[in-house]
């Protein structure tokens, strides 16, 4: 079980930091184009709505609510009775998502008057801030297909394409800049039809394999279906339990609005560095484990429902541990690496670091929300995470209120981390009461080993940082230097974590030798 489950997480993996590398490589071009300027501030908050949504749907919301019930569907009433019910989902989600694209572009201005009331004082910023929201206001639509198509294949065990979808939409925004930009009066505008064309292209590249596997579209309406009222009561509460993390960064976009020009970019690209292990392991990790977790629910057996999820809280901690260790310590050379030329200058570096520092605190905590909630909708329980997601959202707003003041938009970041750090203790909390014990001193023994290891990393990094890193080096030099002092930190915590014999460390060992093995097998 182990072996295909962790095949399958490492197809989505592999497809997900492909797409990062393609996103850091569009923030880049974003960055270079116009900096932390106040037109990037603009993007980024009507960007902040629609992306929002493609996060929750497509990385949980969608797949939590119908995936149990799909595969209960077609386990019981056999495949034409889940065609119907898929057909029927997607002729109800055309309407929804229609009305709320429209709803999007007509209200616009008091869209924006909510989420960045500090734009208000400047009128050809909040201009611009609504004219960007409309142009991607039919992306809601498109995304929300996406997602949808995305739940479908997942049901059907296909991980690897609906994982690779988000890179066209990097490209395409990439293309947006490069051809589009230079050609309009506000070049910023450019971007936005980058954004609704990557939408489009990524329900059009899933259509043609949901289409193969047999669910193409049915003139199939019906809202009172069991089935559908079912769906709708579980994807509510998932909504706002995967959204909790979004709609605080939403909150930190709405109060940094208020701060100096350059706040919300910081916060847009410190964000964006602590994304790439989320996505790239978390997410990938969570999406592969509801179908898992749920099967395993619906066969009623629970000690390998917790020993899956207890190997997978150890696993991710394994590598978010060392992530944020080295993230902290190297804050600074990674953003100049990436950002610090044309419009980004050296200020936007030291504002981004600032975020990065305050957002990377809270990464286990963010992975672990990813990991643990899966744990709840595969026993179709999805009140209790959007429960202790509200909680967690009152806690993000008050600590906003107390630290904006003295940190700024760093107190944003670190509101945001302290925020998911409670949110995942709780929902730990909620989830031994319900399974019993997790294998809490498992975790517990793992963790304090992944710690000494990833701070022996940290010291070695930060010494090298010191002596090879030079803020004035030509940009080959600096990636070197960088690549070093990260090749050195992670050799650093393998030696260690080999000498520990820690035990997701020989997992992952093991996994690579079997692959080897393989091919070398495949190749005689």
């Amino acid at each position: 079980m182990k072996k295909t489950f962790s095949k399958a997480a490492g197809a989505v993996s592999g497809m997900t930091l492909l797409s990062r590398i393609f996103g850091f490589i569009r923030d880049m071009f974003i960055a270079m184009a116009f900096g932390s300027s106040s037109a990037a501030d603009a993007f980024f908050v009507a960007f902040r709505i629609p992306n929002m949504q493609r996060r929750v749907l497509g990385e949980g919301a969608v797949s939590s609510a119908f995936i149990p019930i799909f595969s209960e569907t077609l386990n019981q009433k056999g495949k034409q009775a889940a065609q119907e019910l898929t057909a029927n989902i997607f002729n109800i989600l055309f309407i929804l998502l229609t009305i709320a694209s429209l709803t999007l572009f007509l209200f616009s201005p008091a869209v924006i008057t909510i989420f960045a009331p500090g734009f208000l004082d400047d009128p050809e910023k909040f201009n611009l801030t609504v004219d960007l929201t409309r142009w991607m206001a039919p992306y809601l639509f498109f995304i929300g297909l996406a997602a949808f198509s995305m739940g479908i294949l997942n049901s059907l065990k296909v991980f690897a394409l609906p994982a690779a979808t988000p890179i066209l939409q990097n490209i395409s925004m990439i293309a947006a800049i490069l051809i589009v930009v230079p050609q309009m009066d506000e070049p910023i505008i450019g971007l936005a039809i980058g954004v609704l064309i990557g939408g489009l292209l990524q329900v059009l590249v899933q259509l043609p394999t949901v289409i193969k596997k047999g669910y193409g579209w049915k003139k199939h309406l019906n809202v009172r279906q069991p089935e559908v009222i079912k769906i709708a009561k579980l994807m509510g509460p998932a909504i706002l339990g995967l959204a909790v993390y979004e709609l605080n960064l939403l909150v930190d976009t709405l109060l940094a609005s208020t701060l100096p020009d350059g706040s919300i970019s910081y916060l847009y690209y410190g964000n964006r560095l602590v994304q790439l292990p989320l996505g790239v392991f978390a997410v990938a990790l969570a999406i592969v484990l509801l179908p898992t977790l749920s099967s395993h629910a619906a066969k009623g057996e629970k000690k390998e429902l917790v020993e899956t999820l207890s190997f997978s809280i150890r696993l991710i901690l394994f590598i978010t541990i060392p992530a944020t260790v080295g993230l902290i310590v190297l804050r600074e050379p990674i953003v100049n690496t990436l950002w610090e030329r044309g419009e980004f200058l050296h200020a936007s570096t030291q504002g981004t670091s600032i975020a990065l520092l305050y957002y990377s605190i809270g990464l286990c905590a963010y992975s672990g929300v990813k990991i643990i909630a899966p744990a709840f909708y595969a026993l179709q329980d999805t009140k209790t995470p959007a429960k202790v997601g509200i909680y967690s959202m009152l806690i993000n707003i008050v600590l906003n209120l107390i630290l904006m003041g003295p940190l700024q938009h760093g107190g944003l970041a670190l509101a945001t981390s302290l925020a998911a750090l409670f949110n995942v203790v709780v929902l730990m909390y909620f989830l031994r009461k319900r399974l019993g014990l997790l294998g809490g001193k498992k975790i517990l023994r793992s963790t304090i080993k992944m710690s000494i290891a990833a701070g022996a990393m940290g010291t070695i990094i930060y010494f090298c940082n010191q002596f090879w890193f030079d803020f004035n080096d030509p940009i080959g030099i600096r990636i070197g230097s960088l690549l070093a002092c990260i090749s050195l930190g992670m050799l650093v915590y393998a030696i260690i974590s080999h000498i520990f014999k820690n035990e997701e460390w020989h997992y992952l060992l093991n996994l690579r030798s079997n692959k080897t093995q393989k091919i070398s097998t495949d190749s005689n």
